[in-house]
């Protein structure tokens, strides 16, 4: 009777086994496509929206000081439609395959806005700044595919009661605390020369945002499965933080797009906006609290990676190609059709070479 247990034991341990080498299942399949197309449609979005800042900065004011001129241009409603159908795909991938799998696929948004900059905006980038880029996203990838995966929540109270919970309510007030400090002290003051001010205002209202929108995707997971979670009312609050989040992001965003070399504001604001998320997800979620050591220092040895790539960015952000001197180099294409003088890599602008 035992021999014919363990027989039966092993064969079904063989089943799994090979059940497992399978492949990927078609819901994996699904949010893989799902996960690539949303990084082409966010990264083309940012050169779209760009062409459409500058069409409307040529006959009005720009985002950069203020102006929203912007809205009343089609081009950048093409690139802001193509931005939410981006998110959109992104938020559905979600839904078919683990964010483990799903995540890192957002560092592809950097790799396309990049090439299609080259192309079509004919932004330079230095070759260190390429390395620094490619660090960025290693970085990123290695904090991604060792994050844990996301914990069991079965109603929308758990998620408010998580955000409740001191500790992120510290978290969550010392974001708005900076935020507000860097809209209105160095914002003003520093926003058209420093472009950390605009990207830092986007990926820390942005840590909050996506918080508010895994709540969200949670209630509307369990309102279609029959566990109706839009009669609380903490759907409804994590929804208005969602809308909230989301204007203030779009708004700095465009300022920071405007301002600087697309190249450079796609892959510090992934950095940023990825690290602060899972920052934010870690206190939220308690996610290290179902780690092993070894990956706790993975994750830390990959956001040293991010650093690493930033610095290396922040380097070369005036080096001419083939040259190792720091000096600000002059624009080397413009285009007469908008006005518009396209600069090399700028981590700060040179106002002495752009008009306002």
């Amino acid at each position: 009777m035992a021999a014919s247990e363990v027989a039966a034991a092993a064969a079904a341990s063989a089943a799994t086994t090979s059940g497992a080498y399978n492949g990927m299942s078609s819901d994996n399949i699904k949010g893989l496509v799902l996960g690539l197309s949303s990084s082409f449609f966010i990264g083309a979005s940012f050169i779209v929206k760009k062409k459409g800042l500058k069409k409307a900065g040529a006959t009005g004011s720009r985002a950069g000081v203020g102006g929203y001129s912007y809205l009343y241009e089609p081009l950048w409603w093409v690139g802001m439609i193509t931005m939410i159908v981006g998110e959109i795909a992104n938020f559905a991938a979600y839904a078919f395959a683990p964010a483990i799998l799903v995540t890192p696929l957002g560092a592809l948004s950097i790799i396309i806005s990049a090439v299609l900059a080259h192309i079509i905006l004919r932004e330079k980038l230095h070759i260190f700044g390429i390395l620094g880029c490619a660090l960025c996203v290693v970085g990123s990838t290695t904090i991604v595919l060792h994050a844990p995966q996301e914990r069991e929540i079965d109603s929308v109270k758990e998620v408010w009661d998580l955000a409740t919970e001191p500790a992120f309510l510290f978290y969550a007030a010392l974001v708005i605390t900076v935020v507000l400090i860097l809209i209105f002290h160095y914002v003003p003051q520093y926003g058209q020369t420093h472009i950390m001010f605009y990207i830092g205002v986007c990926s820390l209202v942005g840590s909050l945002s996506v918080m508010s929108v895994k709540a969200l995707g949670i209630a509307l997971k369990l309102t279609l499965s029959g566990m109706n979670q839009l009669i609380y009312p903490q759907t409804w609050a994590f929804a208005l933080v969602v809308i909230v989040c989301v204007l203030t992001q779009m708004n700095y965003l465009n300022k920071a797009l405007d301002t600087f070399n697309t190249a450079v504001v796609s892959p510090i604001y992934y950095v940023m906006f990825t690290s602060l998320t899972i920052l934010a997800s870690v206190i939220m979620f308690k996610d290290w609290d179902r780690q092993n050591p070894t990956q706790i220092v993975t994750e830390i040895c990959g956001f040293v990676t991010i650093l690493s790539g930033t610095f290396l960015l922040h380097k070369t952000k005036d080096m001419v190609e083939g040259s190792t001197s720091t000096t600000p180099r002059l624009p080397k294409h413009t285009d007469k059709d908008d006005n518009f003088v396209h600069e090399g890599i700028h981590l700060k602008r040179q106002e002495s070479f752009i008009t306002p």
